[in-house]
């Protein structure tokens, strides 16, 4: 065995390991009580999630089902339990029936300690919480087996917290949108193919980040992206300043035709990209180095001295002068604005990062169905809601006073604030 073959096996990790990091990466904690309480933010949720599945699968209905009911039976409300933990009281809502014949596994009556099964939950869900890892691991906590129908009910009860959130009403005014695409493998009609998942982080008036949604596509295209901003308008979106946004053809007039006032900006970093595919390995510093000069500078002037500058200096390259040229004005249009401004404005890194994370639950492998990728896309977004917060972005304040330099701008966030729309 080679010596590459070797480290790289040394780095794979056990899920729980990998799902321990994850924590780590979303609340950052500083101390043991910091982690207690993320740990606590986690538990509740997720036990209770598990119980609505449990009470599903006792009645034979989903909840707010309409319909004929075969049994007679009914939710009644709920009972507040807490359960005592290794990392403190957590409190949960235990959904009851009327005839009172539910009988929970999960967290059976009276039964309120629930220390030494924590790490086996977790386990489930950094397993993707397939049926069989499921299973497998009920049966290690309570010496049973369990059905996949149950298994089914019990995981698919996210699924009903999925479609609310994904069919949300939306703010009327967004400052910025970040589009991006990531793909995962999902198993279907006896062959795997690879899809698209479309991702959009938004920030708020006030600087609060929000994901406006989560769509899927066997590719990235135009039309699609279009469904996708029409979808959000009559979800309630009727103004957006800026949109930031990757290469993808059509994108720009798409987002134009939804959202006529909106300002597309093509991502920076996505054209430094595809600018040094055309520059040897030996120039790479040197070449973004000076680039950095021209979306850097501290005026328009400045940078389009720059640019005549780097176009000398490179001319060796011709392919990757003429990405810059043929992008040019994207890059003059960030100098309409502050540092403040263009610092967000020129790079896709809030969506980028969103799916960064996203990617460290879907690296596993194969989807056996769009349910499965959803339930665990979702529990990572609910995550990354509890990191942010309700936290404006840094230096909001200057962000915003930038803005409102510009006349335009002003009114129409004017407009917004004062219920015009």
């Amino acid at each position: 065995m080679d010596t590459l073959t070797m480290a790289k096996k040394k780095k794979q990790l056990s899920p729980n390991e990998q799902l321990a990091r994850a924590i780590i990466d979303q609340y950052q904690p500083k101390n043991v009580e910091d982690m207690q309480n993320a740990l606590k933010d986690i538990f509740g949720p997720m036990f209770e999630a598990m119980l609505q599945g449990e009470m599903n699968s006792h009645l034979g209905y989903q909840n707010n089902e309409r319909g004929e009911k075969e049994s007679s039976n009914r939710r009644n409300g709920y009972t507040s339990k807490t359960l005592k933990t290794t990392v403190g009281d957590v409190p949960i809502q235990v959904p009851r029936d009327r005839d009172g014949t539910f009988e929970p596994i999960v967290v059976p009556k009276r039964k309120r300690d629930v220390s030494a099964i924590e790490d086996k939950v977790l386990a489930m869900y950094a397993k993707g919480m397939s049926q069989r890892d499921i299973a497998d691991t009920i049966e290690d906590i309570y010496g049973f087996e369990i059905s996949h129908e149950t298994i089914s009910e019990i995981t698919d009860s996210v699924l009903e917290q999925l479609e609310e959130w994904q069919n949300r009403p939306l703010q009327k005014f967004y400052t910025f949108l970040f589009v991006d695409c990531l793909y995962v493998a999902i198993r279907k009609d006896y062959e795997t193919k690879n899809y698209a998942v479309y991702v959009i982080p938004g920030y708020d008036v006030d600087g609060k980040k929000d994901i406006l949604g989560l769509w899927l596509s066997e590719s990235e295209s135009k039309h699609q992206w279009m469904q996708i901003f029409d979808e959000i308008k009559a979800r309630g979106v009727e103004d957006v300043l800026f949109i930031s946004m990757d290469g993808v053809s059509g994108l720009e007039e798409g987002a134009k035709a939804i959202f006529p006032d909106v300002t597309v900006q093509r991502c920076i970093v996505h054209l430094i990209r595809n600018s040094i595919k055309y520059v040897p390995n030996k120039d790479y510093k040197r070449f973004t180095a000076q680039l950095k000069k021209v979306y850097g500078a501290a005026s328009l002037r400045a940078a389009e001295a720059e640019f005549e500058r780097f176009r000398q200096s490179w001319s060796q390259y011709p392919g990757a002068v003429d990405v810059w040229a043929r992008n040019w004005s994207h890059v003059e249009q960030l100098f309409q604005y502050g540092s403040a401004v263009r610092k967000i404005l020129y790079t896709t890194n809030p969506v980028e990062s969103v799916n960064s994370s996203l990617r460290k639950v879907t690296k596993k492998g194969a989807f056996p169905n769009e349910n499965a990728l959803f339930k665990l896309l979702y529990l990572r977004i609910t995550e990354l809601y509890k990191k942010w917060n309700q936290r404006p972005v840094n230096n909001w304040a200057l962000v915003r006073n930038q803005l409102d330099t510009d006349e335009k701008i002003q009114k129409r966030i004017r407009r917004y604030e004062n219920g015009g729309f």
